[in-house]
């Protein structure tokens, strides 16, 4: 029996979803026509009338039966129950079927990685699916005050489907840096893009695939070799390679104990004071490197360790000196409880310090 009923079903199933919403439509409206008709040709019957048929078929229809009015002839009770009943109910169930298909099929398209997000704009991109390395990345980005509700589009080459479909939306192809992926991910309004290959030849090709989609967001890409990062960098300028320090990390902790926890407090979003930085705006005066250590520990409970001229040259520097000064459009690093923005700075009162 579950065998037939699961046969059936499926029969059922595969002719509603070939029929179209202007086929049902014309079904519909052609079912409505001729009940009305057959009743408007009966004597007597009063809800033939206009005002009255409209409700009695949508109540019949949907089985709700209020029963607030009905035929009062013999013919008028035959034509409800061997033409109105049977067509309204099955065209009713038909297009309850047909939208819960449409869910279930927008649903799935979504899950699988078939979806399009190129609607999204400023939103964040993973290349690259590595599992608890993925999940740590999804929540350290959630863990940013600022990134907090920002969209995430993550972008898959594996036969998978959706694994965090509460926190990203989900794309996949046969590579990472195939067209079709990275059109369907909105490469071209993304506010920035993460790539993490399985390795560095899949994280060079998925990193150069989407700079050339879209040369202005901010690209980051981690590495395990210098040499294939110093092949990005010549092929675009604009991205920021991460290379494995795992070995100058042990080197470190080894001879000062305890640094791996202040580099991975300093990197967290999640525990304690974290890295941050901001821009010093361009209508700002010049400020001495002392006076803004300062302001921000006064003011902010904040501790500012490094400025840099761009966002990816070697010009940082750390631990400045007092008297350094800095100049509007300069990159402060600080460390902080929370992400502190320009505007809460007052800048012109610090100019004159």
């Amino acid at each position: 029996m579950y065998l037939i009923l699961t046969k059936v079903a499926k029969r059922i199933y595969s002719r509603i979803s070939v029929l179209t919403w202007d086929i049902i439509l014309i079904l519909t409206l052609g079912h409505f026509v001729i009940s009305w008709g057959l009743l408007s040709s009966i004597d007597g019957e009063k809800i033939s009338n206009a005002n009255i048929f409209w409700y009695f078929y949508a109540t019949t229809a949907t089985t709700v039966g209020y029963g607030d009015y009905s035929p009062s002839t013999e013919i008028g009770r035959l034509v409800t129950v061997l033409w109105i009943m049977p067509g309204g109910i099955a065209l009713f169930t038909t297009i309850i079927a047909k939208v819960v298909q449409q869910i279930t099929d927008k649903w799935r398209k979504r899950m699988r990685g078939y979806a399009s997000y190129e609607a999204l704009s400023e939103h964040i991109i993973i290349l690259g699916w590595h599992g608890l390395k993925t999940r740590r990345m999804v929540e350290h980005i959630r863990g940013d005050e600022n990134s907090k509700d920002t969209e995430i589009v993550l972008c898959a080459a594996e036969d998978i489907e959706n694994p965090m479909p509460d926190q990203v939306n989900f794309v996949r192809s046969t590579a990472l840096n195939t067209p079709d992926l990275l059109t369907r991910s909105g490469i071209k309004s993304a506010l920035y893009i993460i790539a993490l290959g399985h390795d560095d030849n899949e994280t060079l090709s998925a990193a150069l695939g989407a700079a050339a989609a879209n040369p202005e967001a901010h690209m980051v890409a981690y590495f395990d070799q210098q040499s294939v990062a110093d092949l990005l960098k010549a092929h675009c300028s604009h991205a920021e390679c991460n290379v494995s320090l795992s070995i100058e990390m042990m080197v470190r902790s080894a001879q000062d104990p305890g640094s791996s926890r202040v580099q991975r407090q300093l990197l967290s979003t999640l525990e304690g004071p974290t890295q941050f930085s901001l821009r010093v705006p361009e209508n700002a005066a010049a400020v001495n490197y002392g006076t803004l250590f300062s302001e921000f520990k006064e003011f902010h409970d904040a501790t500012l360790f490094g400025v840099a001229q761009s966002a990816l040259g070697d010009d940082l520097l750390l631990n400045a000196p007092s008297e350094y000064q800095v100049d509007p459009g300069t990159i402060l690093y600080f460390m902080s409880s929370q992400r502190i923005e320009s505007s809460e700075i007052n800048w012109s009162e610090l100019s004159s310090k």
